[in-house]
């Protein structure tokens, strides 16, 4: 009899873990999909101004994790794509492209571990806003930069994640880069 009830004590245990571990792996995630995400949170195809009239279109699939702003002329942005990090700075700047470029590369520079690897190269957005860009190695992750110039602003463009993240991410975020515009809605 002692037996008896154990066993059926055991069973209804048992079922008990099963059924909360299915709700775990079907129920939760499928909940996950139904519920829409935060029009907030998300970043989408409209054109998000950082500060001081420069504006951008996110990355498709990235999430806004941070925005701020001193005021209307210096602000940042940091998207999220995976565990890959996109982060677009303006501040104002009265100095040549050269010296906006020096600038950011002493900035990674001076970072604990961070190194510039590379020559830079020029870019240039579609709207016209020029450029360079570089990469550097951080521990454990990898990234590339670009400091680009509008009138009395400079853009700066960091991306950061492991060499696979970083790799899945880059079209988009090259993408995005090329959206960079200042003053008015341009596409």
């Amino acid at each position: 009899m002692v037996a008896a009830n154990r066993w059926w004590r055991n069973l209804g245990g048992s079922a008990s873990v099963l059924g909360a571990l299915l709700i775990v792996v079907f129920g939760l995630p499928a909940l996950d999909r139904a519920v829409p995400v935060s029009k907030q949170a998300a970043a989408s195809a409209t054109r998000h101004e950082i500060a001081g009239g420069v504006s951008l279109i996110p990355p498709v699939g990235a999430l806004i994790s941070k925005r701020t702003r001193s005021d209307a002329e210096e602000g940042t942005a940091l998207f999220l794509i995976g565990p890959a990090r996109y982060v677009v700075a303006v501040s104002r700047f009265e100095g040549d492209l050269p010296a906006a470029s020096t600038r950011l590369r002493d900035k990674i520079q001076n970072m604990r571990g961070y190194q510039v690897t590379a020559g830079e190269t020029p870019v240039m957005t579609a709207s016209g806003l020029s450029g360079r860009a570089g990469t550097f190695t951080a521990p454990g992750r990898v990234g590339r930069y670009a400091a680009y110039l509008a009138p009395g602003h400079l853009i700066e463009v960091t991306v950061t994640g492991s060499e696979s993240d970083l790799r899945m991410a880059l079209e988009r975020v090259d993408e995005s880069m090329a959206t960079i515009a200042y003053g008015g809605e341009q596409k």
